[in-house]
């Protein structure tokens, strides 16, 4: 669980944290080692591509959903959450995740995307913040593509070819009701509970930290949540977070056991530190 690398200040060994039956994972995020990789790979385990219409035709379609696949230029897992207002997430398997606004023209995707590298990690240059455009297309329910510009602030490009296919789990209807329950970090043990009205909270004994936020969803008929939550009471290296405000999207595969939700959220500190997280949690 990314969540427990905040908590610990080291990343634990990825098959402490997961559970489920990986060889049934069909895209490439089996390639990637790393604990995001591998959290995000489970989470899409048992979805499928799918289309509940004929989408050919349409004259503009929609990027709302959960998309997986690769990227042709790192080799990486690409995994993406989109609701239905455009608000976007990318995520890497390296733990990187570029945010932004989805628009969408006929079928073209156009996104200004701003990176983060998982707290406390940086990009390779130690930079811990960049810009740039995902540019392609994309098909309702089907298939979404894009190349990927990017510079980080230490003025670095990174590009990227990505192929993303939808994920059937999108489909999926959204609650906080359907949500709610206790969510445990299976490295360190450490829960987040959600409440069936959406209210969420969590703590970690061994730097203090306490979580208190709240997750919702917008649109009833996608697998896709809203998250807004801060951190306090932080010590150490995590005395950063402190008082931060995090917003970011979510989404839950209740079809493996257990059930796995996948939560990226950024933020930035009072005097304009940026920081990006990606957690996974199992459900208890």
């Amino acid at each position: 669980m990314r969540l427990a690398k905040r908590v610990t200040g080291r990343r634990a060994p990825c098959d402490a944290g997961l559970s489920g039956d990986l060889s049934t994972m069909r895209i490439p995020l089996l390639k990637v080692s790393g604990c995001v990789g591998t959290a995000v790979a489970a989470l899409i385990a048992t979805g499928c591509n799918g289309m509940t219409e004929d989408t050919a035709n349409t004259t503009t379609q929609s990027a709302t959903g959960v998309w997986s696949g690769t990227d042709s230029v790192t080799g990486l897992g690409v995994t993406a959450i989109i609701n239905s207002g455009g608000q976007a997430v990318f995520i890497r398997s390296d733990g990187i995740q570029f945010t932004g606004a989805a628009q969408v023209s006929g079928g073209t995707l156009a996104v200004t995307v701003d990176g983060y590298p998982d707290f406390s990690s940086t990009f390779s240059d130690g930079s811990d913040y960049g810009i740039g455009t995902l540019s392609g297309t994309v098909t309702t329910g089907a298939s979404l593509a894009g190349s990927l510009s990017f510079t980080t602030n230490a003025n670095s490009a990174i590009t990227g070819n990505w192929s993303l296919s939808y994920e059937a789990l999108s489909n999926t209807a959204s609650s906080t009701t359907a949500i709610s329950g206790n969510y445990t970090d299976g490295v360190t043990g450490t829960t987040i509970s959600i409440s069936t009205t959406g209210g969420m909270s969590g703590q970690n004994g061994s730097n203090g930290c306490t979580l208190t936020g709240s997750l919702s969803t917008a649109d009833s008929t996608h697998n896709i949540y809203e998250v807004a939550y801060s951190y306090a009471g932080c010590t150490g290296t995590y005395a950063a977070v402190n008082g931060v405000q995090f917003t970011g999207l979510a989404t839950l595969n209740a079809n493996v056991s257990p059930a796995l939700l996948i939560m990226t959220a950024t933020g930035a500190s009072g005097a304009g530190v940026p920081y990006g997280i990606v957690s996974s949690l199992n459900g208890s």
